[in-house]
C-alpha cells in the first residue's frame, strides 16, 4: 500500500489514501478577535500524493494542449464580435478611501489615479452592509446583496453550541474511524464547503467560454471550478487549521498567558545556541491528538549581529529585525505521509533577552494539503515560476503588532514582502491573459491603514513608535497604490478596459463599544447567575437572552426558530427589534459628548433573497471614530460600555456604510453617479456582450 520513488521517499497509493485522507477539528486554534474568530478546522491528505496528483494533471494538460487548442478554435465558443472588450482588468485596492484619494490627488501625489479618473471616470462606490470586506467583495463577485450569497460578517453562531464560527466555508470531519491501537484511520472523505452562494461573474463568463484569471479576491476558498485559474485569498486557513497563528519565542518568561492570534514559547540560552521546535498541527492519525514538531536550532554570531538557524538540514542567516525567506518545513505524520507548510523567521533581539517570531505557518503552494488554487496545480506553477508565496488568507500579521510581538517597522516590512508576491503574479497574469478577464486584489492598502491610521489621527489614543518616522506611511503606501494602478495602465492595449475598485473606504478606531454589555444593561442579554461574561458567550443564560452581538457588524435575536435555545417567536421579534433601534441608534458617548451610532438597520429592510434568515437581525452603523469592541466581536462582556481603542489596530471601516463608500475608476465614461459594488459584476458581462443573469440585482455602468 507504499510506494517508493526515485528519491527513496515513501508515499501512500490510492488505497491507502482513501482510508488517511480525512479532516480533523483543530483542538487548540487559537482566535483572532480582529476580523476573525477560531480557526476552521483544517482537512489533510497525504500532502505528496496530491502533489504527484498535480504533477501529473499538469503533465496531461501539457501534453493534451494542442489537441485541447485546435478542439477549441473548431468548436469553443469565443468572445463575441459585438464585445466592447477584448481584454477587461480589475484592480481590487482594498479599503483605498476615497476622501484620501482626493486629498493626494489635489496634492498632486497620485499622478496615475488622477490621469485615469480625467480620462475615463472617478466615482464614489457604494458599498454593502455592513462595510465589511467579505461581504462586500462576495457582492462584488457575485452582483447581488448579502441576502442572496449568505455572507453577512467574518463570523456567525454555531446555533447548536452557540459559539462563534467562521462564516465563508466548512470543513466537516469523518464520522466513523477505525482504532488500531494508538492510531485511527477514517473512513470516509473530507467535506470542504464555500459557504457563500449565488456564483461569481467570472463562472458565467466561463459558461460562455471566456477566459478568467483570478488572484486573490476574497471569499474564495475553496476556490469553485471555472475556465481560467484561481488562487484563493481571505478565511484561507493557516497549517494548524486557524486564521493565522503565530510563535513568539522568549527568554523571558511571558507577562500574561493569554495571547490574541499566537502562542509564546518559553526557550534557554546556552552561551550562544538556543534550541527550540516549530509546532504544527496535531498528528491526525493519532487518537491522541499530539501537536508535531519541527526541531531548530539558532547560533548567534560572536558579535550578536546575525543568528544562523538551522531546520531539517537547511541554514539561513537570520538579521535582526528582517524577515527571512519563506523557510519549508515539514511533518512527519506517520506511514510514509508528510504535511509541509511555509513560514518566516525574524530576530527581534538578541540580548539581554533573545526574542524571535515566526510567522504562522501557511500551506506550501507546492505540496498545498488543501484546496487552495483552481486547477490544483496553480498553486504550485506560480511558485516556481516566482518562488514560494505566501498562501494564508489574512498574511499580514496585525495581531502580531497588536501583542507587540512585531512593531511597526517589521509589520511594515512583512506587508511589503507579500505585496512584492502579489505584482509578480498579477503582472505574470496580466502578460499571459491577452483576452478574457484578469483580476487582483491587494490586501496592503487594508492592513496598513489598519495598524497606521493613529499616525494620521493626531487624537487617536493609541501608542505611537515614532510619529514623525511613520506619519507618512498611509500618504506612501496611497502613492505606491498609485504607482502600481500606472504599470498596470502602461500595459493595455486599445480594446481593454481597466476598472479600478475599493470594497470600502476607511475612518478612524478611537473608541470600541461593548454591544454586548448594552444588551446586558437593557435586560435584553443575561448572564448566569453570579458570572461576569466570559468569551465565546460561555456564561450567557440562553433561556432568558433576547438579543446578542457576534461578529463586527451584526446583533442576532435568539430565535425560537432559528437557535437552538431560542426564546423569542416570531411575533415578538418586531417589538425586539424596534426596541433596540430605538434605544441605540444615536447611541451618545458620555465622555465625548460624539454620537457614537449613526444608524441600526433592520435586516428585512436592506436584505433580499434566499439566505435572510441567516443574517444579522439589525446591522449597527457606526460613526467615524467608533466600532464593535474587540471583546464583543466573540461574546465577552465588560464593565463599561466604551473604551479607549489601545491597540495598534486603529483604522477602521466597520461602519455605517452611507460614510464608508469606496472608490470607482475605469478609463470608460459612464453616466452612473452613484455606482454600487454590486454593479461591478454585470459591467463586465456586460463588456463582453455575456447576458446578464436575472438573479443579478446591480446594473451594468458602461
Amino acid at each position: 500500500m507504499l510506494l517508493m520513488n526515485k528519491n527513496k521517499r515513501w508515499y501512500p497509493t490510492p488505497k491507502l489514501l482513501g482510508i488517511l485522507l480525512f479532516v480533523y477539528e483543530t483542538a487548540n486554534a487559537v482566535p483572532c478577535t480582529a476580523y476573525i474568530g477560531p480557526g476552521a478546522g483544517f482537512a489533510f491528505a497525504g500532502s505528496a500524493f496530491v502533489f504527484l496528483v498535480a504533477f501529473i494533471a499538469a503533465l496531461l494538460l501539457i501534453l493534451l494542449w494542442p489537441v485541447r487548442a485546435v478542439w477549441k478554435l473548431i468548436c469553443g465558443k469565443k468572445i463575441s464580435k459585438n464585445a466592447q472588450a477584448r481584454r477587461v482588468v480589475v484592480l481590487g485596492l482594498d479599503g483605498i478611501d476615497p476622501r484620501l484619494v482626493e486629498q493626494y490627488s489635489k496634492q498632486g501625489a497620485l499622478p496615475n489615479l488622477k490621469q485615469l479618473g480625467e480620462h475615463g471616470v472617478f466615482r464614489r462606490l457604494a458599498t454593502t452592509y455592513p462595510s465589511i470586506s467579505p461581504v462586500a467583495w462576495s457582492s462584488f463577485q457575485t452582483g447581488v446583496n448579502p441576502g442572496a450569497h449568505n455572507i453577512f460578517d467574518f463570523l456567525t453562531l454555531d446555533r447548536r453550541f452557540h459559539v462563534p464560527d467562521l462564516s465563508s466555508s466548512h470543513i466537516g470531519t469523518p464520522k466513523r474511524f477505525i482504532k488500531i491501537g494508538k492510531w485511527q484511520f477514517p473512513l470516509g472523505k473530507p467535506e470542504i464547503r464555500l459557504l457563500r452562494k449565488s456564483q461569481p461573474f467570472w463562472k458565467v463568463l466561463s459558461d460562455a467560454g471566456i477566459f478568467s484569471n483570478i488572484l486573490r479576491v476574497p471569499i474564495s476558498f475553496p476556490p469553485e471550478k471555472c475556465y481560467g485559474t484561481i488562487l484563493s485569498a481571505m478565511c484561507t486557513p493557516d497549517i494548524r487549521g486557524s486564521q493565522g497563528t503565530f510563535a513568539a519565542y522568549s527568554t523571558r518568561e511571558p507577562e500574561h498567558a493569554d495571547t490574541i492570534g499566537g502562542v509564546r514559547i518559553l526557550v534557554e540560552r546556552t552561551g550562544n545556541k538556543i534550541a527550540s521546535y516549530i509546532e504544527g498541527p496535531p498528528n491526525p492519525l493519532l487518537a491522541e491528538k499530539t501537536p508535531m514538531k519541527v526541531p531548530f536550532t539558532l547560533i548567534i554570531s560572536p558579535n550578536e549581529d546575525f543568528v544562523e538557524l538551522s531546520i531539517q538540514k537547511q541554514k539561513y542567516t537570520l538579521e535582526l529585525n528582517k524577515h527571512s525567506p519563506w523557510v519549508r518545513v515539514v511533518f512527519t505524520v506517520g506511514f510514509g505521509i508528510k504535511i509541509s507548510g511555509i513560514c518566516r523567521f525574524c530576530v527581534r533581539q538578541v540580548s539581554p533577552e533573545f526574542r524571535l517570531y515566526v510567522t504562522p505557518i501557511n500551506i506550501d503552494p507546492e505540496s498545498p494539503v488543501l484546496p487552495i488554487s483552481e486547477p490544483r496545480y496553480y498553486a504550485g506553477y506560480l511558485s516556481k515560476l516566482n518562488g514560494l508565496y505566501g498562501t494564508l488568507g489574512f498574511m499580514e500579521d496585525t495581531w502580531g503588532l497588536n501583542e507587540h510581538v512585531l512593531n511597526d517597522e517589521t509589520f511594515l516590512e512583512q506587508t511589503y514582502l507579500i505585496h512584492e508576491e502579489r505584482e509578480k503574479m498579477f503582472f505574470n497574469a496580466l502578460d499571459k491573459t491577452p483576452e478574457g478577464l484578469c483580476v487582483c486584489v491587494f490586501d496592503a492598502s487594508d492592513r496598513i491603514q489598519h495598524m497606521f491610521w493613529r499616525y494620521i489621527d493626531p487624537q487617536h489614543p493609541a501608542p505611537k513608535d515614532d510619529a514623525k518616522r511613520f506619519e507618512c506611511v498611509i500618504p506612501q503606501m496611497y502613492q505606491r497604490m498609485d504607482a502600481l494602478v500606472g504599470k498596470t495602465l502602461k500595459k493595455l492595449g486599445k480594446n481593454d478596459v481597466i476598472m479600478v475598485i475599493s470594497d470600502h473606504g476607511f475612518r478612524s478606531f478611537r473608541r470600541g463599544i461593548h454591544i454586548n454589555t448594552w444588551l446586558y444593561n437593557h435586560g435584553l442579554l443575561a448572564l448566569k447567575n453570579g458570572i461576569t461574561g466570559a468569551d465565546y458567550f460561555q456564561d450567557v443564560d440562553w433561556s432568558k437572552t433576547y438579543a446578542y452581538a457576534v461578529g463586527l457588524g451584526g446583533i442576532f435575536l435568539n430565535r425560537k426558530s432559528r437557535e437552538t435555545q431560542g426564546i423569542v417567536d416570531d411575533a415578538e421579534a418586531a417589538s425586539v427589534k424596534a426596541k433596540i433601534i430605538e434605544k441605540l441608534a444615536g447611541l451618545k458617548d458620555p465622555e465625548t459628548g460624539e454620537t457614537a451610532i449613526l444608524n441600526v438597520y433592520d435586516s428585512n429592510d436592506i436584505y433580499r433573497g434566499l439566505y435572510t434568515s441567516a443574517a444579522p437581525d439589525l446591522i449597527v452603523g457606526y460613526n467615524d471614530g467608533y466600532r464593535i469592541s474587540w471583546e464583543s466581536v466573540t461574546g465577552k462582556l465588560s464593565e463599561r460600555i466604551f473604551e479607549d481603542n489601545l491597540k495598534a489596530w486603529s483604522g477602521d471601516h466597520t461602519l455605517d456604510p452611507k460614510i464608508a463608500p469606496g472608490i470607482f475608476y475605469c478609463n470608460r465614461k459612464t453616466n452612473a453617479v452613484e455606482p454600487h459594488i454590486i454593479d461591478i459584476a454585470p459591467t463586465v458581462l456586460s463588456l463582453f456582450n455575456v447576458k446578464i443573469p436575472r438573479y443579478m440585482e446591480g446594473k451594468a455602468l458602461l
